[in-house]
């Protein structure tokens, strides 16, 4: 792997975070063209005779739509990105089962942490506990203040000092590398649109009974509600290629932070090793959230012809464990 300074790694993080901040109202704002564009096509009717004009009037038209609501859409945007700014720590406890770990629980893992820190001469992170057995670990936050390395209870039984140290300083360098303010930003990206696709898949099965007691005005629910899912599917899946555009080599430059702050590739290697076996935990069922940790949580599912590798939020760890044995 072409080697990748800090200084390079964190603007690289930095200018990708803005772009993606750019392109989120950008889509909303296309994905309010195409709402009203199907909208006005499916209510107004057309004939083949005047295809072509009916397009373009009709393009017209929605482009009136999204001059209207443009402030609103900005807004809203501005709004949403408010609160994940504020509540990205709560979410992320939320799903994934997580909760502050107290000095007095655990010494050894606050020493291991303060010694890195102490050596890189990075503020302390925040320490959370996962309370499950199996092996896994992620960091988290935007800021200082909101920096967190989250270990699984198995990680911390099963783990000896030296991997443990490997698999928190491999944490440390994901904070370092600015890799979770840009992931966070990610989950917000991902976390919108699939929640309006759920909005609409569970509106588009109400549909009927609502139809049933209204058949007046049951038609034009179903296609409003139509459109909505296909808007929110859409949404859904650039949003998705944006944070699959967010380059799996992080998990490598962590690795070889790792191995930099610690000088014992080979204790992270074992460590990897030992997640590999066991990485699933049970409490984390959102795949943007999945992303986060050391090792995808839950059995990313392989489909037809490797395709699913290009969409995979991690490399695979056997690629992993043989780099950091080459140190």
């Amino acid at each position: 792997m072409k080697y990748v300074g800090l200084h390079t790694q964190q603007v690289r993080n930095n200018f990708r975070s803005v772009l993606l901040l750019c392109l989120f109202p950008c889509l909303v704002i296309l994905l309010t063209f195409l709402a009203a564009w199907l909208l006005i096509y499916f209510t107004t009717g057309h004939n083949g005779a005047n295809y072509y004009y009916q397009n373009i009037n009709i393009g017209e038209q929605s482009l009136q739509i999204v001059q209207q609501w443009a402030p609103f859409i900005f807004g809203g945007v501005a709004v949403w990105f408010v609160i994940a700014y504020f509540s990205n720590t709560a979410i992320i406890q939320s799903a994934t089962g997580s909760r502050p770990l107290e000095r007095k629980e655990n010494k050894r893992v606050y020493n291991l942490v303060e010694n890195l820190c102490i050596a890189q001469g990075m503020t302390m992170p925040k320490i959370n506990i996962i309370e499950d057995d199996s092996l896994n670990a992620f960091a988290s936050g935007i800021n200082n203040n909101t920096y967190t390395v989250s270990l699984s209870r198995g990680i911390i039984d099963k783990l000896d000092d030296e991997e443990l140290e490997g698999v928190i300083a491999h944490e440390l360098s994901h904070i370092r590398n600015r890799d979770v303010r840009l992931l966070i930003v990610s989950i917000v990206f991902v976390g919108l649109f699939a929640m309006l696709a759920q909005i609409a898949f569970q509106s588009l099965r109400l549909a009927p009974l609502r139809s049933r007691n209204n058949d007046r005005n049951g038609g034009g629910i179903i296609i409003i509600i139509l459109i909505a899912l296909i808007v929110a599917g859409v949404g859904y899946f650039f949003a998705s290629l944006m944070r699959f555009a967010i380059s799996r080599k992080r998990e490598y430059m962590a690795d070889a932070g790792s191995a930099e702050m610690t000088r014992k590739p080979w204790a992270l290697a074992s460590a990897l090793r030992k997640i590999s076996q066991d990485p699933d935990i049970e409490a984390v069922t959102r795949d943007d959230v999945a992303q986060l940790f050391i090792e995808h949580p839950r059995k990313e599912k392989k489909s037809f012809m490797g395709i699913s590798g290009m969409f995979a939020t991690h490399p695979p760890i056997e690629k992993r464990i043989a780099m950091l044995e080459q140190f």
